[in-house]
């Protein structure tokens, strides 16, 4: 499994998809409006892909509870902004949430200021393998299910270990690949996101444990993304006349497709999916 790819192109290909019309309508009114990840969901029969998303947001904000209020978060592939403003409101955290996607940027200011909550959330385009900030600049790093879209994966946990204050943590989920799967079996999906690995859990703590990080906790869920992407591809074929004159054809057979292929992967026992919780040496700040 290799973690490095050409980063310029990766992250070229990521921003134009996620700037596209298609994508950003896709995001924003099937896979979960303000948050746009993998959901928590209660039971096979829940489909409610909103609340499930808030749901995951939720579960992550209570992990970071015992670090208090205030602090100085940065949400890295923050999409929409949806998690950020749930800091915020929640805890009361000043949260920078850095994206790529330009598009998903103003939205997210957009929101942000409907909301007012210009004060406690700013919104900064940027790529997280190159994170435009000073050293030690946050307590906390935040993310959910972006790190997959990488092509280097090792340097953004080098990037959020260099931003991060001494005893800062690092807190993310993100769809990832069992060490043992077959990357053959594992084709469609990785040809989807245009990459020839994900990551796995062994690899993420190799990366933790080569920059002096504790280990917090790791909670895996597995089963979330087959509720999940089952609920997405659901609403997605149930919403299809409804979305026909605002989203291509082509996109909606492409994407109808690729949700089929991350099912049967998740569905095959291929993939992983959770919350890893890390801490930076040092004594908190």
């Amino acid at each position: 499994m290799t973690d490095s790819q050409d980063s310029n192109e990766v992250v070229r290909r990521a921003r134009d998809y996620y700037d596209s019309a298609d994508a950003d309508t896709f995001y924003y009114r099937v896979w979960g409006g303000e948050d746009i990840h993998i959901g928590l969901y209660e039971s096979n029969e829940d489909g409610d892909i909103f609340a499930a998303s808030r749901r995951s947001v939720a579960a992550m904000a209570e992990k970071l509870a015992p670090r208090g209020r205030g602090l100085r978060v940065l949400d890295i592939g923050a999409g929409y902004g949806g998690s950020g403003r749930y800091l915020a409101k929640a805890l009361g955290h000043h949260v920078t949430c850095l994206n790529l996607s330009r598009v998903q940027n103003e939205r997210n200011r957009e929101i942000t200021n409907a909301q007012g909550l210009g004060d406690l959330v700013d919104v900064i385009d940027g790529n997280f393998e190159e994170l435009p900030f000073d050293d030690s600049s946050f307590e906390i790093v935040f993310c959910q299910d972006s790190i997959l879209h990488s092509g280097n994966r090792f340097r953004v946990f080098e990037e959020v270990d260099r931003v991060l204050t001494p005893g800062g943590e690092f807190l993310f989920s993100d769809p990832m690949q069992e060490p043992e799967a077959d990357p053959e079996k594992l084709r469609p999906v990785l040809e989807r996101i245009h990459l020839a690995s994900m990551g796995s859990i062994d690899e993420y703590r190799d990366y933790a444990s080569r920059l002096g990080w504790s280990e917090i906790e790791i909670d895996e869920r597995p089963g979330q993304l087959v509720h999940h992407y089952g609920a997405v591809l659901r609403n997605l074929e149930a919403r299809t006349g409804e979305l026909a004159g605002s989203i291509s054809e082509e996109y909606l057979a492409n994407m109808k497709r690729g949700l089929r292929h991350w099912i049967d992967a998740a569905s095959a026992g291929l993939l992983d999916w959770g919350f890893l919780h890390f801490r930076k040496a040092g004594r908190p700040s």
